[in-house]
């Protein structure tokens, strides 16, 4: 129980993806401006690493280990790919609304950084089956934490928009902010 505890806080808050890892920053900076896309884009790349997480654990234990190890980013990104595409496909027929939020950014969970990442480092970190599974729902739920607490961030900046410098509005302020956000998260560093 105790390494199951460990495994969650260690991905949500000491070595969160976005935050202290620096993995996942295009859908973090882009799709952060409202609640509902940044919880709609969470959940859809948390349901995404698990569902890589089941199936690129097995794939490299069972297929690619003994002899075909050098193929694993290969076969991980034509997985991530596979799922990417059938939330698209879900997203697009039951929740439209969301789909039309998330735009270009749902085709780049593809290419998110985050999913690949914790994919590899199931398998570099030598976990068991059902550890990667609780590393990459605590990911995931890191990825959701950032995600909001930065959306929080950039409305509460939107709302004093007016007190900001012309030439350090819009990019400038957001990546400042986004810097000051991650030097809060480094403040768990030590619990783990």
């Amino acid at each position: 129980m105790r390494e199951v505890f460990v495994i969650l806080v260690g991905a949500v808050l000491v070595n969160n993806f976005v935050l202290a890892r620096f993995l996942g920053i295009c859908p973090f900076l882009g799709v952060s401006k409202k609640l509902d896309s940044a919880v709609g884009m969470s959940i859809a790349v948390t349901f995404v690493m698990l569902m890589a997480t089941a199936a690129t654990w097995p794939i490299n234990y069972y297929i690619l280990l003994p002899n075909f190890g050098y193929l694993q980013t290969i076969v991980f990104i034509l997985v991530i790919a596979a799922l990417v595409q059938l939330v698209e496909i879900v997203l697009k027929k039951y929740v439209p609304s969301l789909y039309d939020s998330l735009g270009v950014y749902l085709p780049l969970i593809t290419t998110n950084c985050a999913v690949l990442g914790l994919t590899i480092l199931n398998i570099d970190e030598g976990y068991t089956f059902l550890q990667a599974m609780i590393n990459a729902f605590g990911v995931g739920i890191g990825f959701l934490v950032a995600m909001v607490m930065f959306c929080g961030v950039r409305i509460r900046m939107e709302s004093g928009a007016k007190e900001t410098p012309k030439h350090f509005a819009d990019i400038p302020v957001t990546l400042v902010a986004a810097s000051i956000v991650a030097l809060a998260f480094m403040g768990f560093s030590g619990i783990i």
